[in-house]
This record gives C-alpha cells, structure tokens and sequence, in this order.
C-alpha cells in the first residue's frame, strides 16, 4: 500500500460532516511535526484549522485544504461505508477521497519526499487547513487569513486541494474563480380575496415585470479568463396555501456569479435600479460570499503546468469555471492562488472514489510543485 494511499484511507475514516475535523487534523499535525514544522492550532467558534510552517524566508508556498466533508446522503445507496475506506477496481471510495482529503494526503506524502531530499530548501512551506469550506466558511480561511495578516505573514504561492480535473488527471487547473453575490428581495402587496383584486395589491404581479428585465439583462461580457456574469432566481415564495387569496408578500432568492468585468457594488446598483424603476415596495439584503480572483500565468502557473506535464505527460488547461473555494479568501492578500485536485465526477455524489493511481499521481504533481518554486 503507498503511503499516500495510507494517509487517505486514515483521514476517510474520520466522520468529519461539516463543521467537524473528526481528528483528520491531528493526523496531518503529527506527521507536519516530525518534519520540522512549527504548528499554530487555531480554533474559531465549532471550527477547528491550524497553520503549519516550516521556514521563515520567502517565498512562502503554502498547501490549503479542508478535512471536513459533505453528508453522506442515504447510507443504504453507498455499496460500502462512507466512512469506511474500501479499495474496489483500482479506486478508492469513501465520503471525501475526491474532496479533498485525496488531496490532503497527497500534499503531506509530497512534503514528506521533498523535505527528505531537500530538507534545506530555499523559502518556506505552509499547510493553511480548516475544517469549514462545506460549511458557511465563516469561522475556517477566512479567520486564518486574518490571523496571518495581523501577524505579517504573506503568502507568496498557494495551491488549493480542490478537485479540479474533469477527464483525466491534471487535464484542468483553476486559476480563479467567479465572484459569488446573493440577493433576499421581498415585495410587499396587500393580501385579499382573489375575486376582488381591485381591494388588493398583488405583489406577484408587480414583481413579475421587473424579473423578466432582470432575466434579460447582460452583466458584462466576460474576459479571455472569464465567461460573462451570470444572474439566477434559485427560489420564489408566496402565497398562504389557498388558491383564493391575493398574497400580501412575495420572497425571492437570486444569485449572481460574476467575473472581474463587474464589481459587487455596480452589480447591486443595477439591481437596485431596475427595481425603483418598478416602483416597488421592497426591501433587499445582500451576502457577498467572495470576490472573484484570478492568477495570471507567471511563476505559480508556469510551475504547476510544468509539474503536470513532467508527471502526466500532457499540457493542462487554465479555468475559472465552477463555484467558489477558499482562494477567495487567499487571493486578496497578494497572494498567487491556484487549485489543482482530482477528477470531480463523484464529488458529493454517492460512492465517492478516487482512481489509486491518481492519487499517486497528484502526490508526485505537488512534489514537483516544490520542486519548481523551491530549488
């Protein structure tokens, strides 16, 4: 058994649901330890994260990642336990080997190789970990980052565990992602009898209007990194549950997700706009859940093509497609952020699984990472 496929199955059998670590941290701890990593524990709120380095000088590479999982979803459809890592056909299945703790593992066997042939590397090396990215990521990254800023740490390189790869291993690496921007729109009428609407205001009705400009509206166009900005009601709500009531009330949910073509606030004034337009009676909260970032190529991005292709044999593909990750929360300090993971076809599925081979694979892709950046 290879290590790194060691270290997956010890962190799959940790039932580590959203916002629990389960000890899948610990784990990671002992083994960052014994390389000469000094560790900082760093609990928020129920959320537990730790920050490990080894090394003061720059540039500073650092693995971010996060041990917490998905549910699992139905017990009796998964052909084993989730949380109970089975090697079948050449793959590994258990709730998380895809997202991420594959990754995880991958990244601790790669710093454990590398530091053992250099272990007087130039620079530094970090593992930023949380155990809230499934979760509201209000207590994991976002708190750390903070922590490190107020404490003079810059990160010069980052590469995020996520499962990025659609085809084949290392055929997609992300170097951004959208921006994600919520609206909570509610439309007050007044609610009455449905056979004598002219007693009423039916706010269905005066939404209505405005939903279908909004629907029509182009954001932006996009750029070469970038698809143009999206806008989507996910959610309507109104009505008392009769079918001869004018409601008094109508909720909407909507969500943009947006290139670096748009700003949140220029998003939310055309928004606001069409709305006054319609004369509604409204009232509108927003959740701004990340900026979008982007890494242009340069040394982070040439290194991790290379590493792909020196490992794999073939060139990779740059995107910024998909939701939103915990580089959301890196790549505003300055620092270079780019994910790379495995296959993503059975991530939050049933049966979750990575290919062994894979898995190999990616932990000799992120010893070449360090490679290319540290020596």
């Amino acid at each position: 058994m290879s290590e790194t496929l060691e270290l997956a199955k010890a962190l799959i059998a940790c039932p580590s649901v959203t916002p629990q670590d389960a000890g899948c941290q610990e784990i990671m701890i002992e083994r960052l330890e014994a390389l000469g990593f000094h560790v900082e524990r760093l609990p928020f709120g129920d959320v537990e994260n730790f920050w490990a380095h080894r090394g003061d000088a720059a540039p500073l590479v650092v693995f971010a990642g996060h041990t917490d999982v998905v549910p699992t979803g139905p017990l009796d459809q998964w052909r084993s336990d989730p949380f109970m890592p089975t090697v079948r056909d050449g793959r590994l299945y258990g709730r998380g080997a895809a997202d991420m703790k594959g990754s995880l593992a991958a990244m601790l066997t790669a710093c454990e190789r590398f530091v053992d042939v250099c272990p007087d590397h130039r620079g530094s090396i970090g593992f930023l970990i949380t155990s809230d990215e499934e979760g509201p990521s209000i207590n994991g990254t976002r708190k750390v980052m903070d922590y490190l800023t107020q404490h003079g740490t810059q990160i010069d390189c980052c590469l995020v565990g996520e499962p990025t790869c659609e085809k084949q291993l290392g055929d997609v690496i992300k170097n951004g992602r959208r921006g994600s921007l919520g609206g909570k729109l509610v439309v007050r009428g007044t609610q009455g009898h449905i056979a004598y609407p002219h007693l009423a205001d039916n706010p269905i009705h005066r939404l209505a209007p405005a939903l279908a400009e909004l629907c029509a509206l182009q954001w932006d166009r996009g750029n070469d990194f970038f698809p143009p900005t999206t806008f989507q009601f996910s959610n309507l709500n109104a009505g008392t549950g009769a079918d001869n009531v004018i409601p008094g009330r109508i909720e909407a949910l909507f969500n943009f997700r947006y290139s670096t073509e748009s700003t949140a606030e220029a998003l939310k004034a055309r928004v606001e706009s069409v709305l006054k337009g319609h004369r509604l009676d409204y009232t509108l909260e927003w959740r701004l859940s990340g900026e979008p970032f982007l890494t242009r190529p340069g040394e982070l991005v040439d290194a991790m093509r290379r590493a792909v292709r020196e490992v794999t044999g073939h060139d990779t593909t740059l995107s910024t497609s998909g939701g939103t990750s915990d580089g959301r929360f890196i790549a505003p300090t300055g620092a270079q952020v780019v994910e790379l993971g495995p296959l993503n076809a059975s991530i939050h599925k049933i049966d979750e699984h990575v290919s062994l081979e894979d898995l190999d694979a990616l932990s000799r892709i992120y010893e070449r990472v360090l490679v290319n950046l540290l020596t």
